[in-house]
C-alpha cells in the first residue's frame, strides 16, 4: 500500500519554490470571503517554508511571531509592514490591474503594475 506524505509537509515543500508560495498568498487575497484567519494561517505556511533559505532558525521564529503584531495594523502602516515582511522571504507586495474574466471590476484603468 503507497503511503501518503502528511498534508502539513507535503504543503511546506511545495512553497518552498517561490512562484508557489505567491500564488497560494494571492489566492486567498482574491478570495471573495475568506475566513478569517486564512490569511495569517498561509503567510504563516510561507514564512515556515521560504524562511529556511532566508534566515537562521532563530531569526525564522522571530520573523514568523512578528506576523502577528503585523496582522493587528491598519491602513498604510499594516501594508508597508507586510510588504517589508514579505520581502525578507524574497517575496514582493504588487498591485495589478484587474481583468473582465476577475467578475469584480467596474471598468479598466489601464495595463500597469505599482510596487508597493
Amino acid at each position: 500500500m503507497l503511503k501518503s506524505l502528511p498534508y502539513q509537509d507535503c504543503l511546506i515543500s511545495h512553497l518552498k519554490d517561490k512562484n508557489r508560495a505567491a500564488g497560494y498568498i494571492e489566492a486567498v487575497f482574491e478570495e471573495q470571503k475568506p475566513e478569517p484567519e486564512l490569511l495569517k494561517l498561509a503567510l504563516s505556511n510561507v514564512a515556515e517554508a521560504l524562511s529556511e533559505k532566508h534566515l537562521t532558525p532563530e531569526q525564522g521564529k522571530l520573523h514568523r511571531d512578528k506576523l502577528d503584531e503585523i496582522l493587528l495594523l491598519s491602513g498604510i502602516e499594516l501594508i508597508a509592514n507586510l510588504a517589508d515582511w514579505l520581502n525578507v522571504l524574497g517575496l514582493k507586495l504588487t498591485i495589478t490591474v484587474a481583468t473582465a474574466d476577475d467578475n469584480q471590476i467596474t471598468h479598466t484603468v489601464s495595463n500597469s503594475e505599482v510596487k508597493v
